[in-house]
């Protein structure tokens, strides 16, 4: 009985003994598998094609045949790269088991649309998110020195702030309860520093600090998060480990004490959503409960149907055993901001 994140496992191993284009189509597929809504031996057992799933084609169709046929041995642990990721599979039947828990959630706190590197609209995204009942969704393009990523800086922010404020007024002119929150992710240096002006981030309903560089070092990184944390311009620290499924570990840290003093300030960590990033990941989610640190949930979404994710950060912090006045996705949007609007005045106060 071979769950989906095994078979990502086996996938992964016979990419590292393919070459050329079947590696990199095991490889694929391996990553894909988190994405898959239903398990493999589900479909397998109703007689259904396994090419409906992303990244399947005839060839690894056959393959997975034959591991379900004859299962391999039991998998060993995966290698650090590639543990503690969950299936969207699996996230579906957590979730089902507790339905009223996810009831609490409000909106999704980071996604991109066409002022960065995603593909969709500010409007779109706020169709998907009416779609799914969110009271709001918080846009978080990348800021400008995220130059491969398109970037935007303090006058496109600005301009983009008009066109939440138009989308906005034409939802409550149509009677939905959505609001748009402007936002940014902020690009942060090593030293924990963004690269936009403090005086445009004032000005934002809620800003998302993210590292985007230097994340291969195996050297312990606590300094870093706390000074991110530290930096007043930031109410959320997003996807703060950086890993990537069979890609990238990942930062290291003295995790306790980044996470006490996220605690202490009343700041956010986010689960990252996105299936090859589930950053934080569960261990440290559960870490993160412990110590009352507030967590964000957010996509990442680059596209409308990609708020379909949100599915993979409410199973990590459900698994994690979060309690609901942990997550800041959980709160009304007046104290979402509210949350915000203290943060900030600390911050304010204390420099």
């Amino acid at each position: 009985m071979l769950s989906n994140t095994e078979l990502a496992e086996l996938l992964s191993r016979q990419a590292e003994e393919e070459t050329g284009i079947l590696s990199r189509a095991f490889r694929r597929a391996a990553r894909s598998a988190f994405l898959w809504p239903e398990n493999v031996i589900d479909l397998a057992a109703q007689n259904r094609s396994l090419t409906e799933l992303r990244g399947i084609g005839p060839f690894i169709e056959k393959q997975i045949h034959r591991w379900l046929d004859k299962p391999p041995p039991v998998i060993t642990k995966p290698p650090a790269i590639r543990q503690d990721f969950i299936s969207r599979a699996e996230a579906k039947q957590l979730l089902a088991r507790k339905p009223a828990w996810a009831k609490n959630l409000r909106g999704d706190l980071q996604m991109h649309t066409r002022w960065s590197d995603g593909s969709g609209t500010i409007a779109e995204m706020a169709d998907a998110a009416k779609e799914r009942g969110y009271d709001y969704i918080s846009i978080t393009d990348h800021s400008k020195s995220l130059k491969i990523a398109g970037g935007i800086d303090e006058a496109s922010l600005r301009e983009q702030g008009k066109e939440i404020e138009s989308v906005n007024i034409l939802t409550s002119r149509s009677g939905a309860k959505l609001t748009v929150l402007r936002s940014v992710e902020l690009n942060l240096n090593p030293r924990g520093e963004g690269d936009m002006l403090p005086n445009c981030l004032s000005r934002l309903d809620i800003v998302l600090g993210s590292f985007h560089s230097s994340l291969r070092t195996t050297q312990d990184q606590t300094d870093r998060y706390l000074a991110a944390l530290r930096n007043p311009n930031i109410q959320i620290l997003g996807h703060p480990r950086g890993r990537i499924y069979n890609y990238r570990i990942g930062l290291s840290a003295d995790w306790p004490r980044v996470f006490a003093e996220a605690a202490q300030l009343d700041k956010a960590l986010e689960i990252d959503c996105y299936p090859d990033r589930q950053d934080l990941n569960v261990r440290l989610l559960r870490l993160a409960r412990e110590h009352g640190t507030r967590i964000s949930i957010g996509t990442d979404a680059h596209h409308p149907w990609q708020l379909e994710f949100i599915e993979l950060g409410l199973a990590a912090a459900l698994k994690a055993k979060i309690p609901s006045q942990q997550i800041i996705n959980f709160m009304s949007v007046s104290d979402l901001r509210n949350w915000r609007a203290q943060i900030h005045h600390a911050g304010a106060v204390k420099n």
